[in-house]
């Protein structure tokens, strides 16, 4: 194990014996390092937190501190628990829950760039990108190949949902369907992500299924519930269709609404 002679580390943590340790790094017991993990200088790891295979720490991150909650009880038996492959850069802050017995959790194979913050009982999923700044607050769930670029807000209990796109500077205060780009104050649907459709292969004949729902759900003049009942008339939808329909009718916050571009940025 390679550990900096300035690295301070808990006898009551447990560390894989290929974890790397760079200077003046903090880390408390009850932490737990899988294989192969490497950890770069001045990163703290608090109480409470799981670290997963292959992960990457880049310097100055926090992990694991106490939820920003005012009515969260510091001796509450939380955790962070952190996946496979993950490269974490400079100065992210994550949070451990607030819930007895429940983690913040982050899957595996993100990248998440400087000053990333997940705060407490967060979900996120697998395969995402978030660019500098991006702020997610509590109880947060990000799903699978989502895009977020760089300063962007998403409001506690927000739900993104696999394949979308954030937008830079945009404001997220209800939830994000699948397969959709959002920008704005406060976000709304601009288009379709087409291009991360075409890079998880989503064919040709798909995306435009996936178009014809967004525009039955947003531009035929029926509302939200009558859309979704006109398109359950399809006994054998597409799975990515049928994804949108249950997003939508699973939604307790509300799914962001449609906002028309000129230029038509919806086709392929």
């Amino acid at each position: 194990m390679k550990i900096h002679p300035t690295a301070i580390i808990d006898p009551k943590a447990e560390l894989h014996e290929s974890v790397e340790v760079g200077p003046f790094c903090i880390i408390e017991k009850d932490v737990k390092i899988g294989e192969g993990t490497v950890i770069e200088s001045h990163v703290k790891i608090l109480s409470g937190t799981r670290i997963g295979k292959f992960n990457k720490l880049s310097s100055g991150g926090s992990y694991g501190g106490l939820g920003q909650d005012l009515a969260f009880k510091p001796e509450t038996k939380t955790y962070l628990e952190i996946g496979d492959h993950n490269h974490m850069r400079e100065n992210v802050i994550f949070h451990r829950a607030t819930v007895e017995g429940k983690a913040t959790t982050i899957g595996s194979h993100n990248y998440l760039m400087g000053n990333v913050h997940i705060a407490h009982d967060v979900i996120v999923g697998d395969h995402n990108i978030m660019v500098q700044n991006t702020m997610l607050a509590g109880h947060v769930v990000i799903g699978d190949k989502v895009f977020i670029s760089g300063s962007v807000g998403v409001h506690q209990f927000v739900r993104v949902s696999d394949y979308a796109m954030l937008a830079g500077l945009t404001k997220v205060v209800k939830d994000v369907p699948p397969y959709a780009t959002v920008d704005g104050h406060p976000g709304a649907v601009v288009s379709l992500n087409v291009v991360g459709m075409k890079r998880a292969g989503i064919s040709a004949d798909v995306r435009l299924a996936i178009k014809r729902v967004y525009k039955i759900i947003y531009h035929s003049g029926l509302n939200t519930k009558q859309a979704l009942t006109e398109l359950k008339k399809d006994t054998n939808p597409a799975p990515e269709v049928q994804k949108i329909i249950e997003f939508f009718e699973s939604s307790k916050r509300g799914v962001v609404d449609h906002r028309f571009v000129s230029g038509g940025s919806d086709a392929e």
